[in-house]
């Protein structure tokens, strides 16, 4: 005799909802299961080492020894980096230099790049020119043009700064004022004499003449410099720079 339930329609039908319950699809989910967050790989900071020429170009750009005479306030520009070649020397900047604080950024410029056949952006390299000027402010206007550099200017800064760049070889002297204060002495009694002496100051100096559109007419009277001196002065700085 069997014991199971009898086989109603009402059991049926529960049977009927189990199975279809037990048989139906796991649903699944509509977007993927996300991956774990993995954190950026952390690399340490640049490292930025601050030489003793960093420190002593930002003691000379907030210097104020002369301010009291500067008609349009202290900015002293000028540009070194120690790995620099040549040395250009020249005056001291012009208004258009003072306005953009960029070294040589006029006519007088445009002149001297010629000179040394560079453009602008090889002679703006800190890492071959290093560019001091004999005054690093703009001196004021005088009766027949800018004023000389500042006296105080080159003795307090052109000793520490020269001292930082260990490899300079040449040394172009641009103008009168720049001659005065690096050869001394030895320089002759005008600037037409130093300039046409120029062999005597080789190889650590070159006297040049200021390229200022003014003097013009002192190149048209001295064919000899650029016949002479321009290509020695073209090849010297090709050598080193190279």
């Amino acid at each position: 005799m069997s014991l199971k339930e009898p086989r109603t329609p009402e059991r049926l039908g529960r049977s009927r909802d189990v199975a279809t319950v037990l048989l139906s699809p796991v649903p699944c989910p509509l977007s993927p299961i996300p991956s774990p967050r993995v954190a950026a790989p952390e690399y340490p900071p640049p490292v930025t080492v601050d030489t003793a020429l960093d420190a002593l170009l930002r003691k000379v750009r907030a210097c104020r020894l002369c301010e009291a005479h500067l008609p349009l306030g202290p900015r002293p520009v000028l540009r070194a980096d120690a790995h620099a070649r040549v040395l250009i020397v020249g005056q001291a900047p012009g208004t258009r230099v003072h306005a953009t604080g960029i070294p040589w950024n006029d006519p007088s410029g445009d002149r001297l790049r010629d000179w040394l056949q560079l453009d602008r952006d090889t002679f703006y390299d800190e890492r071959k020119f290093a560019i001091i000027p004999a005054g690093l402010c703009y001196p004021g206007r005088g009766r027949s043009g800018d004023l000389p550099p500042r006296p105080e200017c080159a003795p307090k800064w052109h000793p520490p700064l020269r001292a930082l760049l260990p490899r300079i070889e040449l040394t172009l002297l641009v103008g009168q004022y720049a001659q005065a204060y690096y050869l001394r002495a030895r320089r002759r009694q005008t600037l037409t004499e130093t300039v046409h002496a120029w062999r005597e100051y080789a190889p650590e100096f070159l006297p040049l003449p200021h390229p200022s559109p003014r003097n013009t007419r002192w190149l048209q009277v001295n064919p000899w410099f650029a016949a002479d001196v321009l290509p020695h002065l073209q090849a010297r700085v090709r050598e080193l720079i190279h």
